[in-house]
Parts: structure tokens; sequence; C-alpha cells
């Protein structure tokens, strides 16, 4: 998990003064917890608050809906009220989409290194010592993000960081998906090659229930991040400034990648 937000869950997310996610739903503050995540298995803690129980409801009216395997507009037909009983708020956003929030300069924290510019994409996490035991024929503490979870993190000249997370149908229920964005400060220290992630603000944006939706985090109660960062070639390595030393390993992204 990514530093201090590693003990983070849902119910510690604050909007607007108070938990936003209400009884068996997943909503803004599930979204909030995630968006400071870089691993899968901070995601899935951040979703077992509110909303693990919904999500399997809501996959199993999707089971036995007897629409094809990519039928979503049949799954939205039919489950429509056990998806809009899962999700919060249920109604279209009235929020739009920010799809270059680095864009803002005050985002920045001012000139980084060169070398950590750039689009990257994660590759691989270190297992926190509680999660080994739990993860059969384990060989290394090297573990790769799941197919349905994909997280990359842009980096630009003027120190504004943008985390991506990809969350489809496979954790949010058919037809389902969400891009969870949180973006601001990429603080470097160049005197002990650390880094400070100060998150200003984020949205989730994708379809839910059949209705495009771009859900606003800006309440959201974001702690700061620090790791120690290296960069070798093309691989960025940012290793957590916590007793854990949780290390992520992230690959400079090509432009076919970013294409």
């Amino acid at each position: 998990m990514t530093s201090s937000a590693g003990a983070q869950t849902p119910g510690g997310a604050q909007a607007g003064g108070k938990p936003r996610t209400l009884a068996g739903r997943c909503g803004s503050a599930n979204w909030v917890c995630a968006a400071q995540c870089i691993d899968v298995t901070c995601v899935d803690r951040c979703l077992v608050e509110g909303c693990e129980k919904a999500l399997g409801a809501l996959g199993q009216c999707a089971a036995r809906s007897g629409c094809g395997p990519d039928d979503s507009a049949c799954v939205a037909r039919v489950c429509g009220k056990q998806c809009e009983r899962t999700f919060e708020p249920a109604p279209p956003s009235p929020e739009k989409e920010l799809p270059d929030p680095c864009a803002d300069a005050s985002m920045g924290a001012g000139a980084v290194p060169k070398k950590v510019v750039g689009r990257w994409l994660l590759e691989a996490a270190s297992l926190l010592p509680d999660e080994k035991p739990r993860v059969e024929g384990l060989e290394s503490q090297d573990a790769k993000p799941r197919p349905d979870y994909g997280r990359s993190l842009v980096v630009t000249p003027g120190g504004c960081f943008l985390m991506r997370t990809k969350l489809e149908d496979a954790t949010l229920g058919r037809g389902n998906a969400l891009e969870i964005r949180s973006w601001g400060a990429f603080q470097v220290n160049e005197k002990d090659d650390s880094v400070e992630l100060r998150t200003k603000s984020g949205q989730a944006v994708g379809p839910v229930c059949g209705k495009p939706r771009v859900i606003g985090l800006s309440k959201g109660k974001f702690q700061p991040t620090s790791y120690k960062y290296d960069v070798e070639g093309d691989t960025l390595t940012l290793t957590a400034k916590t007793p854990s030393l949780q290390t992520f390993q992230f690959r400079r992204q090509t432009t076919e990648q970013a294409e």
C-alpha cells in the first residue's frame, strides 16, 4: 500500500467531513481510498469496506440474468436496480471530466529531474509481510498486477503527477468500469533521492449501471505519501519510506502503449 495510506480504509477517508459511502454501497469514499493505492491488494482492501458484499450480490445477479457473456446492455437492463443499489450516488454525475489536470500549473511542485519525467506503467509490487502466507507457491516477493487491474503514473517537467487505476468488470461487475485518477505535486528531494506525492484531487470516470459517470473526489482527505526513488534505464522504482519498505516497479511507457 502507499506509505501512510497503507493503513487507510474507506471508513477513514473523509468526504465533506464524513464518509459518503452508504451501508452496502460503493461510493466516493471507496474511490478516494483506492486513489491513494499503488498495488492491487490495497485496492481490494478499499473495496472491502462498504461494497464487497454489494459487488458480490451484483455479480450473482449477472450470473442469473441469462444474458450473453458480452451483452452488457442486457445485464444493465436486468440488473439495473441491483446495480444502482451497489453504487453511490446512482444519478448521472453533475461533474465534468478533467482530462489533463496537470495543465493547471498550480498543481506542480516545480522542476524535477528529467529522468523521472514521463509516462510509467506498473509492472510489479512487492508483498507486505502479512500477505506472503496467503500466496500459494510464492517464490519471490514480486507480484504482478491482476489482469483486470492497471496502474500508470505520469510525471510532468513542472512536478505534477497523475496516477491512473483501471478497475474493470472483473472487479466492479459486468458492464461497469472506472478509471480512478488522482493528481497533485510530485515533490522531489534530490539530496536523498526521495519523493513525496501530495495528492490534491481526483476523479473516478467510466460507465456504471449503463450511464457515463464522473465521480468527483476533491472533497476527499488525501494523505501525503513518501518514497525513495531510483531510475535505471527505463525502470522507475519507488520504495515506501515505511517499515515495510514495500517496493513498486514501473516501466517507461512507449509511444505505442500510450496510444
